[in-house]
């Protein structure tokens, strides 16, 4: 017999119904009042203290991106790209070998980087002439300007200008503000 020959059946109809209301019944039986367990007294919590300025609220602080940041070397003071100048020696204009790292540092950068502009500023002592210096301070200028073509830089990313005297670092006439004022300086744009 189906279910449904059962269900037209009223007799076993009725039965099923009861059945059916029985097991209802049992499951939403529950204990005595007398067994159940007091209810748990719910204390009203002590609002939070409010946050002191060294310690703001978490809710309201911005989140920070914490993910490490690409750091320019143009700024960085461990980068070799932190040395601008290149010294000479006394009436010359050749780029000594110390400084050929700095010279290829920025070289390399400046390929790498084919939209940055710099300005190479030759200077001289407060010996000589005016002009001879102005001439002098140009020299030193083309020479790291040359160096820099020979590795690649395009010749339109490199000024050169020359301040001869005009702008000394080195304060003074001593053979030590002579040498820091015999430079070529690389100037980013």
């Amino acid at each position: 017999m189906t279910m449904n020959q059962l269900f037209r059946t009223p007799r076993i109809a009725s039965l099923a119904t009861l059945s059916a209301a029985a097991l209802v019944l049992a499951g939403c039986a529950s204990t005595p009042l007398e067994e159940k367990a007091p209810a748990p007294v719910v204390e009203k919590a002590a609002p939070a203290p409010a946050p002191t300025p060294a310690q703001p609220d978490p809710r309201s602080v911005a989140r920070v991106d914490t993910t490490p940041k690409a750091i320019d070397p143009l700024t960085d003071p461990n980068s070799p790209l932190a040395k601008r100048s290149v010294f000479f020696d006394f009436d010359q204009f050749t780029v000594k070998s110390e400084y050929t790292p700095t010279v290829e540092a920025h070289g390399r950068f400046l390929v790498a980087n084919k939209a940055r502009r710099i300005a190479v500023e030759g200077h001289a002592d407060e010996r000589g002439s005016r002009e001879y210096n102005l001439a002098l301070g140009q020299k030193r200028a083309e020479a790291v300007k040359s160096r820099l073509t020979l590795l690649g830089v395009i010749d339109g990313q490199v000024e050169t200008v020359s301040f001869g005297e005009e702008k000394p670092r080195g304060a003074g006439s001593t053979e030590t503000a002579w040498a820091e004022n015999r430079r070529a300086d690389i100037v980013y744009r």
